[in-house]
């Protein structure tokens, strides 16, 4: 059962996403990170133990690593579920950059596509092959229902963002994901693809939510990727893609009239331990298991004692 919202001083605004909670304070924001999980665009019926808090620290971590490259909003993490930063003006896009042909790219390809958000690519590639290089295939960021491809020249065409803007986010886009890159090989990882949201704040890019988190990236194994890719069989990774294929496998893409299946308690327990083991692996440190028991208090005794102080 997803709790009631919190009414924080100060308040100003409320927005449930499908695993963050928005919360406006002044002119600041306050995103807490949930235990739900979403996959084609669905919030499924059960919940993730310590997901949220995976999910916060390891944004977190990143945002941390890459400040030299971009500012971004966050000031500081009052919870390890919670994290407070600037309200910037969103971009309506998410910046998606892929390095790989691998889960919705493959989709496309295998589909019979070979242009897709105005990347031409050419025959013959096949799943978890490396791209000649990185590509960036925007979306639109639905409020509800599905995000949608789109190209940047459609981008631009359409006003929703700016050439100049669009110009810089591209470019940021790709040091982003070349650090990720750089990171995730230090510790055995590649980085497959991954998304980033970007805003501005007082007339400057900044970036927005979380980075390199299971949920907004996919992670291969550096060491067995290419004894794998030349037998053709699947790659040893740790994203959220496993469940999106579990959900494909027993008849679930998110698409009208298919009802979600049963999630057993088992499966649960098994995507909350790959979540932790991606923290593990990717930070390099050990994953500290905060009490679930009281969960909803603790976020807010922890964020008030915070904001009592800002």
């Amino acid at each position: 059962m997803i709790p009631a919202p919190y009414q924080f001083p100060n308040q100003t605004s409320f927005y449930r996403g499908k695993v963050r909670d928005v919360y406006g304070i002044g002119d600041h924001l306050l995103m807490i990170t949930s235990d739900r999980i979403s996959a084609f665009d669905v919030v499924l019926p059960k919940l993730i133990p310590f997901k949220g808090q995976v999910l916060n620290q390891i944004a977190s971590y990143f945002l941390q690593k890459t400040a030299d490259i971009v500012p971004n909003w966050l000031v500081a993490t009052p919870d390890p579920n919670a994290a407070y930063g600037l309200k910037c003006e969103p971009f309506a896009i998410e910046m998606v950059i892929r390095g790989y042909l691998v889960g919705h790219l493959w989709r496309e390809y295998k589909a019979g596509k070979r242009i897709v958000c105005g990347v031409t690519l050419p025959d013959g590639l096949v799943e978890n092959q490396k791209l000649p290089s990185p590509i960036i295939t925007p979306t639109t960021k639905a409020s509800e229902g599905h995000d949608e491809d789109i190209s940047v020249a459609a981008i631009i065409e359409q006003g929703i963002v700016s050439r100049g803007h669009m110009d810089e986010l591209c470019a940021i886009t790709h040091q982003l994901f070349l650090r990720g890159q750089k990171m995730a090989a230090e510790k055995n990882l590649i980085l497959v693809d991954t998304k980033y949201e970007f805003g501005l704040y007082e007339g400057k890019i900044m970036l927005m939510d979380e980075i390199h988190t299971p949920d907004s990236s996919r992670y291969f194994y550096k060491e067995p990727y290419a004894e794998l890719f030349a037998k053709g069989e699947a790659q040893k990774q740790l994203s959220k893609e496993f469940v999106r294929e579990w959900l494909i496998a027993n008849g679930f893409q998110g698409k009208e009239g298919q009802n979600i299946p049963t999630i057993t308690d088992e499966f649960v327990q098994q995507i909350s331990e790959r979540y932790i083991l991606l923290y593990e692996e990717i930070t390099g440190l050990p994953f500290h298991k905060e009490p679930q028991e009281d969960i909803y208090n603790r976020i807010y005794n922890n964020t008030i004692q915070y904001l009592q102080h800002v």
